[in-house]
């Protein structure tokens, strides 16, 4: 397909899906793009698609950026989830080493351009693995910030050159919590700690009541995105 069959096949998609269950979306997905991934983060989304995604498509891959800064939790989380479903999730890892990084950068890069690091720890390594593919899961929902308000369930990504679909999109918080205790679904305990958005450790903190639920990213700081849906 060129580009403007691409545009026309995912607003087609998106009217179609618009109202319909997550399930439906990925179904269609792993149907119309056998070449298809999802991207994990571990956290409280990714671990419902997981859960979904082995029930519909299980042969499809399933890979994580290791940033080699994410939270103990969060690897355990990777590995409890392993167990549960007997999948294996590729790990996709930065060009440069923690070591490397500081030697070219200096020390502590995420303090003084978590832009930079954010760009070398987590896109350059997503669009290189994403060149594999025709199209991508993620987990993102409108509600979590207004960067994402208008995301479609399946729409084309201009920036890494694919198909994005993203089945969860018009979910709220409690959808995805009551997916989670009804399937017993193994998630990150550092949710029960008030990290409802959790990345890498340097730039993750728990939020306080009545703060948005990606407060505690980069805080401190005018940044909202690290870089992958934007």
């Amino acid at each position: 397909m060129n580009l403007m069959e691409k545009e026309a096949l995912a607003a087609r998609a998106a009217e179609q899906f618009e109202h319909g269950k997550p399930e439906d979306v990925l179904r269609w997905s792993a149907e119309q793009f056998p070449n298809l991934t999802l991207a994990c983060s571990f956290g409280a989304e990714d671990v419902v698609l997981v859960d979904m995604l082995q029930k519909i498509s299980p042969a499809t891959e399933i890979f994580y950026l290791d940033t080699d800064f994410h939270f103990r939790e969060t690897y355990e989380t990777r590995d409890r989830l392993a167990d549960r479903y007997g999948v294996r999730f590729v790990q996709i890892k930065p060009d440069l080493t923690p070591e490397e990084q500081e030697q070219q950068y200096g020390g502590e890069l995420w303090k003084r351009d978590p832009n930079a690091c954010c760009n070398l720890r987590k896109v350059q390594p997503l669009a290189r693995i994403l060149g594999k593919y025709d199209a991508w899961i993620t987990g993102i929902r409108r509600e979590q910030a207004p960067t994402r308000a208008n995301a479609k369930k399946v729409e084309y990504d201009y920036k890494f050159g694919l198909m994005k679909i993203n089945p969860l999109a018009d979910w709220t918080w409690d959808d995805v919590w009551n997916y989670i205790r009804s399937h017993e679904v193994p998630y990150n305990p550092l949710h029960d700690q008030n990290y409802p958005s959790i990345g890498c450790s340097h730039c993750t903190r728990p939020v306080a009541p009545g703060e948005d639920l990606r407060a505690g990213r980069w805080s401190g700081t005018d940044k909202i995105e690290c870089g992958l849906h934007k």
